[in-house]
């Protein structure tokens, strides 16, 4: 994929009064809001969504998630064929993943209560106007989970 997606790693802290998790690299700078995502089942899959212009940030405050991403090549008819990058990221990661602008995603939870929290760096006013969705089956080369 031209664009990167990357890692900013964390860390936990842990003594007599408890545990702090954190990622202190994560430039919070761009970041105009954020929301968690609760799905109501492992079953549920959210997707395909897309940005062309908004960046986001996924952290896993509990559980795990399966998510596939795509880069999108034309926002206005993609192709279905588009190489699809499948992960998996867990709250015992405690790391940060950056997904750049010019990408798809679906997911799913892999543990019944996981939350995910996802950071965006646009107002809410913006997203009406950058946000693409598709049918879970538009791309063919969906990962085994999205062909369930």
């Amino acid at each position: 994929m031209s664009k990167e997606v990357k890692t900013i790693k964390g860390g936990i802290a842990n003594d007599l009064r408890g545990q702090i998790r954190f990622v202190n690299d994560f430039d919070m700078s761009l970041i105009k809001r954020f929301y968690i995502i609760k799905n109501a089942d492992i079953e549920l899959i959210r997707g395909w969504r897309g940005h062309q212009i908004e960046q986001r940030w996924f952290y896993v405050l509990n559980g795990a998630f399966e998510m596939d991403l795509i880069q999108i090549d034309n926002w206005t008819s993609p192709s279905k064929s588009l190489t699809i990058e499948h992960l998996e990221i867990k709250d015992t990661d405690l790391s940060i993943l950056h997904i750049p602008a010019g990408f798809a995603t679906a997911f799913r939870a892999l543990e019944e209560g996981s939350e995910l929290m996802v950071f965006a760096d646009y107002d809410l006013s913006h997203a009406a106007s950058d946000d693409h969705t598709w049918p879970m089956d538009y791309f063919i080369n969906s990962s085994y989970f999205l062909n369930k």
